[in-house]
């Protein structure tokens, strides 16, 4: 609604998230009260619910319901506040029912709360795994599905198409009119960037400065536009991955203006800023400064930083996560900056989600090339400190940065592809490395066609280990027609239009219009690679073996049963006669062995020919 207020969207999304009735005496007016709903039959059944109105902490809060009952209230040092924890109990029933705030037994304020359904074996969804390609996708730059809602009074930043830094449009409407594409490229997940409200003056459309948890952002839609995409995604067979932020929030947030307790933030009253060193954490003789620098700094001063060891914010904040599961179906959570919240909390956070869904995948940024540093944070993993962590999975930046640079450099003894065999050799740190999300690129990084000097044949090489190697791939919007970007960090450029997005485009990555004939065969190349290994289960749950790079070739197996895949990867400048005696364990009493992307039939006989320069996947049966 282009040029609808903002507060008339407000009362659409209060009509069906927060059905308020105040009476006369408004001095105890409600503003918010968070969850506005929860669901029976939840593992979570405890909710604290976080009021905030006028002098609430006045008021006593009372409710009467079968199977509900309010079993502690706290308040904090700001009277505006008051959270009050109901227990759901096992037998209670889908319903409405008023929670009434009185003082002196008469009723100031009350606010008509539900409970819900949940879905049929919502408790036992299947999180994204190996089984999956992951889409990555910034949402406001992939596809302007609703000109109507650019800009809504009361949202502060405008469209600006022509500045990279500013919103250019995209929205839920856009990435749903889309899913056919993503389906038929192969992809089975998709993971959007934040869509929760950035009320931000500017660089609002990258969505890490949330200023309502609960709300998504106007200028993609709502929350039931959120829920439509998921459940339509679903249809396809492609599963929702949620953007959260535990670390901090914008500086436009609603608490800002009136803060829920004095130790709700991080180093509230001067800004402070992070080290970024990731290493204290594990560090044996790191300064405790130096730690709490790390863990408590801002990002940056339109940031603040979260302070989770507050009890009712950690609750807001774990609640909240498993609203968004339950509400939109997701299948999973990617969760920003992960090492830079409370210890403790994560690992608290963590917990409560995969208790409530044991089927569930998490995958948390950790942005270090230190394996070790990484493999602190994976469910499973037996740390030295102590800390006990429940995340399965972790963003594999240490492949991603070796990759790069493998495929970039000159081969020696200790060049090329030799980093990228030792660097996997580190996996014995993990405690599930075949659950690890790994990528060429993503929103933070240039694209990977760019950082290999745009060459193509090094761009497919990439993508083949992407899409076998052991790990969940994730590619990033673009990629696959070779959007390029500086090979310096430049965020605004990396998170270009995906052309064919907006009315009126030259190019159309959608239906092809335009596209040169190198950005055409990319995208069939990747669309006949993700196609195919969305059936192979030997990608999916073989083992792995790899031999240590030779002449400038790099091979490794994948294998299950009586199956096999094997990778050959070749990055010299001319053909290279291959010879295959290494790998008689794998290729023994095999009968059929096929090139999975040239569809044709290869003789394992005797040595390969391999192209210059290429990425030869060949499947192997009896």
């Amino acid at each position: 609604m282009k040029n609808s207020s903002r507060s008339s969207l407000l009362v659409l999304v209060s009509a069906l998230l927060f059905p308020i009735s105040v009476f006369a005496d408004t001095s105890y007016n409600i503003k918010h009260l968070e969850p506005a709903n929860w669901w029976v039959g939840m593992n979570y059944h405890q909710v604290e619910l976080m009021v905030h109105g006028d002098n609430i902490s006045a008021t006593k809060p009372q409710l009467d319901y079968p199977g509900v009952q309010i079993v502690a209230v706290t308040k904090t040092d700001n009277p505006n506040y008051l959270f009050v924890t109901i227990d759901i109990a096992a037998n209670a029933k889908p319903g409405k029912f008023p929670i009434q705030f009185q003082v002196d037994g008469k009723t100031q304020s009350r606010f008509d709360y539900e409970l819900l359904t949940r879905e049929k074996n919502s408790a036992q969804r299947q999180g994204f795994s190996a089984k999956d390609a992951i889409y990555l996708i910034t949402p406001d730059r992939f596809a302007n599905g609703d000109t109507s809602n650019d800009a809504v009074v009361g949202l502060t930043e405008q469209p600006n198409r022509a500045y990279k830094g500013g919103r250019h449009g995209g929205d839920i409407a856009g990435m749903t009119q889309h899913l056919d594409y993503i389906a038929k490229m192969g992809f089975t997940q998709v993971w959007p960037n934040p869509l929760a409200e950035n009320n931000q003056p500017e660089y609002s459309y990258h969505g890490y400065a949330a200023t309502d948890l609960y709300l998504i952002d106007a200028r993609y839609g709502t929350n039931r536009d959120f829920k439509n995409f998921a459940q339509k995604a679903k249809q396809k067979d492609i599963g929702v991955i949620q953007d959260i932020v535990l670390n901090h929030i914008g500086s436009k947030h609603w608490w800002m203006a009136d803060m829920p307790a004095k130790d709700w933030l991080n180093f509230p009253e001067v800004f402070t800023g992070t080290n970024h060193r990731r290493t204290v954490i594990q560090d044996p003789y790191a300064a405790p400064t130096d730690k709490a620098r790390f863990v408590g700094g801002w990002f940056v001063k339109s940031m603040p930083d979260l302070n989770q060891r507050n009890p009712q914010l950690a609750n807001y904040l774990i609640q909240n996560s498993l609203w968004w599961i339950e509400y939109a179906g997701l299948s999973g959570i990617r969760e920003d900056t992960y090492g830079y919240a409370d210890e403790q909390f994560l690992s608290r956070w963590a917990k409560a989600i995969m208790d409530e869904y044991p089927n569930f995948n998490i995958v948390g940024e950790e942005w270090s090339s230190n394996p070790a540093v990484v493999a602190h944070w994976q469910r499973g993993k037996e740390n030295k400190s102590g800390h006990v962590s429940y995340m399965p999975s972790v963003m594999d930046f240490p492949i991603h940065e070796t990759l790069r640079t493998a495929l970039n450099e000159a081969e020696g003894w200790d060049t090329g592809f030799i980093r990228l065999y030792e660097m996997l050799a580190n996996d014995f740190l993990y405690a599930d490395p075949f659950n690890l999300v790994i990528f060429p690129d993503n929103h933070d990084v240039s694209r990977i066609y760019s950082s290999l000097n745009e060459d193509i044949d090094l761009f497919k090489m990439a993508m083949v280990y992407m899409a076998t190697m052991r790990g969940i791939p994730q590619f990033y919007y673009g990629s696959e027609i070779l959007l390029t970007s500086p090979r310096e960090r430049d965020d605004g450029a990396v998170r270009a239009d995906m052309p064919g997005g907006w009315k009126g485009d030259a190019k159309n990555a959608f239906t092809g219009k335009g596209l040169t004939a190198k950005e055409k065969d990319a995208q069939q190349f990747m669309k006949t690679l993700l196609n195919w290994r969305k059936h192979a289960d030997v990608i999916h749950n073989g083992k792995l073996r790899h031999y240590v790079p030779s002449n400038g070739v790099y091979v490794y197996v994948r294998y299950l049963d009586d199956k096999a895949v094997m990778v050959l990867l070749n990055k010299n400048s001319q053909d290279v006669t291959h010879n295959l005696l290494a790998y008689q364990d794998f290729l023994t009493g095999k009968q059929k062995a096929v090139d999975v992307l040239a569809k044709r039939a290869v003789d394992i006989s005797k040595p390969l020919q391999l192209n210059a320069r290429s990425a030869l996947i060949i499947e192997l049966e009896k």
